[in-house]
């Protein structure tokens, strides 16, 4: 047992000294970028003010090279083939986070406007004193007065451009009428964690992305499902692993819609939450829960703007977005009789668009099925039915719910309560945890028959039900 301790204690100092190795090779490799960032802000500001430099265009500046640097930054501009222009995109995004005073050039003020130059674009946050650079700033930078590569270069926001297809670089949001390169240019968390720390850290839950991680320490064997539910469920499993070679290599992308969508329908507690998890941690893919009870606002534009922060950050990851409570905001819409109800309708078109355009595996769940609009229906892939569990499941369930450690009263007949009562697996567990308490509270290990009794009555009266 002692060697044991011993070889998980060494793994994990492994695991720490490569963690501060990554570090010390990203900030070497991003030292090197930065310099070759402040040599261009220093040729275009000579080449503003004197009209030459040895460098005719600040593009002639060469990026550094790496030599087989181990960096995450390093690999990432080698895998991915980036060229100087989005070399020059993805460092000048990262300078607010990591050197933001390699830009505080930008803060001069015009003596005539006492305004910062408006050639230079740039933002201030709502907290961040320092310059926030714009589509604008990169276009001064890189393109300067001359029109001809001005227009050339608005080229690189463009959907084609790796860095914005990706998601890993993107240009904020303005209004309809205003600039578009007026947006701040910013980087995606996760990517600059990954230049920065030497891993990509998980979104934690927040108004700026209100998704919560799923993971759970059960496994399928704990799981009690009908069998046509889990050969429903392995269709899933076949596309997650086998979905590049399907849209690629079979060239099916011309054919079929991105992603894959399905419904999970049933009762509370029959296993939908659960199973999503699961499916994540079977094949090693993180599975976000969104709320859309709790997400869908009464504030017009409100909703729209949640779903969007999650799609954003989402796009491109590959992950599972698992939609409870569906019912919130597909439910079923006898009339439009306001403004309201027409833009609750716009709500609905807003997010089956970003389903249908979306990459990756998505699942709502509902308690009913007739509650959802039929044509909503129509875009799942697979609809997918949990069931009460039937008196032989639910002793299956009521067997793996107690641990080992308890005893059963005498009196205590599984099988005999499994038959009795028709209780979902979410609600067995709720009483399991009742009579375990109870029983922890008397000091010993044995469950008694009437803490049972009790715990399901009150699973029964959250129901609406009597015992």
């Amino acid at each position: 047992m002692e060697h044991i301790h011993d070889q998980a204690t060494l793994v994990q100092r492994n695991i720490e000294r490569r963690m501060v190795e990554q570090i010390d090779d990203n900030a070497r490799d991003i030292h090197k970028e930065l310099d070759w960032l402040k040599e261009i802000l220093k040729t275009r500001s000579a080449i503003n003010s004197k009209g030459s430099t040895p460098y005719p265009d600040v593009l002639d500046i060469s990026p550094p090279h790496f030599n087989g640097s181990a960096s995450q930054y390093a690999q990432f501009v080698k895998k991915n083939e980036l060229n100087a222009v989005d070399r020059f995109l993805l460092i000048l995004a990262a300078v607010p986070h990591i050197k933001p005073e390699l830009l505080d050039m930008f803060l001069a003020r015009n003596q005539v406007t006492q305004q910062i130059y408006t050639e230079f674009g740039g933002k201030k946050g709502k907290h961040h004193n320092g310059f926030i650079p714009t589509g604008e700033t990169v276009m001064f930078i890189l393109a300067g007065t001359d029109l001809q590569k001005r227009f050339k270069l608005s080229q690189v926001f463009g959907r084609d451009c790796f860095l914005i297809k990706e998601n890993i670089l993107k240009l904020s949001q303005v209004d309809q009428d205003e600039p578009f390169l007026s947006g701040a240019l910013t980087i995606s968390r996760e990517v600059l964690d990954l230049f920065t720390l030497g891993v990509a850290r998980k979104p934690m839950f927040s108004n700026e992305f209100p998704a919560q991680l799923l993971t759970t320490k059960m496994d399928w064997e704990d799981l009690v499902l009908t069998h046509n539910t889990l050969v429903q469920l392995s269709e899933i499993e076949t596309w997650l692993a086998h979905q590049d070679t399907l849209m690629n290599d079979w060239g099916m992308d011309k054919k079929l819609k991105p992603g894959y969508k399905v419904l999970f329908y049933g009762p509370p507690g029959t296993g939908k939450t659960l199973t999503a998890s699961l499916i994540g941690k079977k094949m090693g893919i993180d599975v976000y829960r969104i709320d859309l009870s709790r997400l869908v606002s009464k504030y017009i534009g409100e909703t729209e703007k949640n779903l969007s922060k999650v799609f954003d950050r989402a796009e491109n990851k590959n992950w599972i977005l698992f939609f409870d409570e569906a019912d919130a905001l597909f439910g079923k819409r006898t009339s439009v009789s306001d403004a309201h109800d027409r833009y609750a309708n716009q709500e609905v078109s807003y997010l089956l668009q970003r389903i249908e355009d979306y990459n990756g595996l998505v699942i709502l769940a509902s308690n009913l099925k007739n509650n959802l609009d039929d044509a909503f229906m129509r875009r799942f892939q697979s609809t997918i039915h949990f069931q009460m569990p039937k008196a032989g499941d639910r002793l299956r369930l009521w067997q793996k719910s107690y641990p080992a450690k308890v005893q059963l009263e005498e009196r205590v007949h599984l099988d005999q309560i499994a038959s009795k009562y028709e209780l979902a697996g979410g609600s067995i567990i709720n009483v399991v945890q009742h009579s375990a308490l109870m029983a922890l509270a008397r000091g010993h290990n044995i469950i008694y028959y009437q803490d049972i009794i009790e715990g399901i009555r009150r699973e029964f009266h959250k129901a609406g039900r009597t015992l």
